[in-house]
């Protein structure tokens, strides 16, 4: 079984993770979004996906197109069902920053064939997350956390969470609603512009500002 690491030393299993798309509008825009407001996108990675800081990104021989999006990531602490947005800090065990690889050639296949998105969103090692910071070290209801991924040291996303359409408190009341959400399931809350294709050798750096840094190398499958 595949642990979150926290900053403090502590760990919790790695649970379910869920995928919001096209939290920020300027990324809804990039991807040729048709979203009505009020509409989401909502996918599910395995804890397989799971990649701890100073892992690897392997890029599969499937897919000759794997994108980064650097987002915010909410742990869960504790039980959580039906949960209002009001309350919903109080369910959270911490913060990371975290990339969601996606195979974005599977994935717009998918999107014309009317298909799922497993594949495209949820093989393996497609979920990098950086050390968890434990809830205690954030002001409560926090909305400004700002992000960025660089790779080979240049920067290619920035994201303030100011600019989401739906914020954590909202994103945590819906899920409630729909999945038993558990402790160490994990949201990834969206990504923001910029994103683009990944290659064999790159070195990303994503960072939660003033908080924790996320270290991952880039291998094509044919190089393991």
């Amino acid at each position: 079984m595949k642990n979150l690491i926290f900053t403090d030393g502590t760990t919790m299993p790695v649970g379910t993770m869920y995928g919001i798309g096209q939290n920020y509008d300027k990324h809804a825009r990039e991807m040729g979004s048709t979203l009505q407001r009020g509409e989401k996108i909502i996918f599910i990675k395995p804890s397989s996906s799971y990649v701890p800081d100073g892992g690897k990104i392997i890029l599969p021989s499937i897919s000759n197109e794997v994108h980064y999006e650097v987002e915010l990531v909410v742990v869960i602490g504790k039980d959580c069902r039906n949960v209002s947005k009001e309350n919903a800090w109080d369910y959270i065990a911490g913060f990371a920053v975290g990339i969601d690889a996606t195979l974005r050639d599977l994935q717009k296949y998918a999107k014309e064939k009317g298909l799922p998105w497993a594949i495209a969103k949820g093989f393996r090692n497609s979920a990098p997350i950086s050390k968890i910071i434990p809830i205690s070290n954030f002001e409560k209801n926090k909305k400004d956390f700002e992000f960025e991924l660089k790779i080979n040291g240049q920067t290619r996303q920035v994201g303030n969470t100011l600019d989401m359409i739906y914020s954590v408190e909202e994103l945590i009341e819906f899920l409630s609603t729909i999945f038993d959400l558990e402790p160490g399931d994990i949201i990834f809350t969206g990504t923001p512009e910029g994103v683009g294709k990944l290659n064999d050798g790159d070195k990303l750096e994503a960072e939660l500002k003033g908080f924790v840094k996320l270290s991952i190398d880039v291998v094509a499958e044919k190089n393991q």
